[in-house]
C-alpha cells in the first residue's frame, strides 16, 4: 500500500510512536531539572515576583501526565506533516531507498526546527524569563524555526538543480551553502532579552537545556526511523511488483 492514504497512516502511526517515546523521555529526564528550577522558584522571596502568586493550576501529577499526552498529539500532528513532504520530496531523492529518505528528512528537520534554534535560543527551564517578554520571546523562536525551515527546503531545492555535477561536488557546494544560510540566521536574529537569574544553578539550566534537546531529538529522530521501518517493506514489494510485471 504507497497511496498518499497509505503513507499518511504510517505518518500518523510513526509521530504517534515517537511522541509517545519523547514524552516518557520528558517525564523521567527532563522532570528532574523542572523539579530543580521550581525549587529555586519557590525559594524566592514574594517580593522579588511582584507579588505574583505562583499558585498552579493543576498540580504536577496532572502536568507531567498532560506532558506525555501533548507529545503524543503532538507527534501525530507533526506525523502526518511529514508523511506528506516526504511524499512532496521524492524528487530530491532520487535513488534512495525509503528507509534512508525518511531518516535523512527527520534528521534535517531536526536540525531546522530543534537543534538550530537551541542554539541561537536555548531552553530555560521554568525559574527563567520575564513574564512581559513571553510574546516576544515565542515571536523569535518561532522565526528562527521558519528560516531554518526554509534553509532545509532552499539547500534541497539547490541539490536537485545541480543534479549535473559530482556527487562530492554538488554535496559540498550544497553544504556551504546551508552552512552559510544558518550563520546568516544565527547572526541576524537578535539575543535573548531575557538575562539568567544569579540565583539559577549553571547546572540545572544545562541539564534542562541538554534533556531539552534530548525530547526533541527523540521525537523528530524517532519519527524518521519508525517511518522509514514502516514505510520501506512495503515500497520495496510495489517497486518489485511492477518489476515483474514489466519484465
Amino acid at each position: 500500500m504507497t497511496t498518499y492514504t497509505g503513507v499518511l497512516l504510517r505518518g500518523v502511526g510513526a509521530g504517534g510512536i515517537a511522541g509517545l517515546l519523547a514524552g516518557l523521555f520528558g517525564l523521567v529526564v527532563v522532570e528532574v531539572p523542572i523539579r530543580a528550577a521550581l525549587a529555586v522558584e519557590e525559594a524566592r522571596p514574594a517580593v522579588e515576583s511582584g507579588g505574583h502568586d505562583h499558585g498552579e493550576m493543576f498540580g504536577r501529577g496532572t502536568q507531567m501526565v498532560g506532558g506525555v499526552l501533548g507529545a503524543v498529539i503532538v507527534g501525530l500532528a507533526i506525523g502526518a506533516l511529514f508523511a506528506t513532504a516526504l511524499a512532496g520530496s521524492r524528487r530530491w531523492f532520487v535513488g534512495r531507498p525509503p528507509f534512508t529518505r525518511s531518516v535523512t528528512l527527520g534528521a534535517a528537520v531536526f536540525g531546522a526546527a530543534a537543534l538550530l534554534p537551541a542554539v541561537k535560543y536555548p531552553a530555560n527551564p521554568p525559574a527563567v524569563g520575564n513574564q512581559d517578554t513571553v510574546d516576544y520571546r515565542t515571536m523569535l523562536y518561532l522565526g528562527v524555526i521558519a528560516a531554518g525551515l526554509v534553509v532545509v527546503y532552499g539547500s534541497s531545492y539547490l541539490a536537485s538543480r545541480l543534479t549535473h555535477l559530482a556527487g562530492p561536488v554538488r554535496s559540498t557546494v550544497v553544504a556551504l551553502a546551508a552552512i552559510a544560510g544558518v550563520a546568516v540566521i544565527l547572526l541576524a536574529f537578535p539575543a535573548s532579552p531575557d538575562p539568567i537569574p544569579a540565583d539559577m544553578p549553571s547546572e540545572v539550566l544545562w541539564q534542562f537545556r541538554l534533556a531539552s534537546l534530548g525530547e526533541t531529538a527523540i521525537l523528530w529522530l524517532g519519527l524518521g526511523v519508525v517511518f522509514g521501518l514502516l514505510t520501506d517493506p512495503s515500497v520495496r514489494q510495489s517497486t518489485a511488483r511492477a518489476q515483474a510485471l514489466a519484465a
